[in-house]
């Protein structure tokens, strides 16, 4: 394994323990800084793909929170989210 290889498998775990907020202030931080300038081609590249890592790490938290929503959607498919289901008086 390369010494690249290695360190973006020590990122990924990382990654894999920030919380959503977390990574999301972590990428908003990278974002400025990238667009901030005053940093090297080297410097910008590596931002870059730390910014691309903790991108994926938001999406995977969304598409976990989408899952969460679907299956509870499905499970609520007697009618409760078009309240359908609301007490008559």
């Amino acid at each position: 394994m390369t010494k690249q290889q290695e360190s973006e498998a020590a990122a990924s775990s990382v990654d894999d323990a920030l919380g959503y907020e977390q990574a999301r202030d972590a990428l908003l931080d990278v974002v400025r800084r990238l667009e901030t300038g005053g940093t090297s081609l080297e410097e910008s590249l590596a931002l870059w793909e730390r910014g691309e890592q903790l991108a994926k790490v938001c999406e995977r938290w969304l598409d976990g929170a989408r899952a969460r929503l679907d299956a509870a959607l499905a499970e609520g498919g007697d009618g409760a989210a078009d309240g359908s289901d609301a007490a008559e008086d």
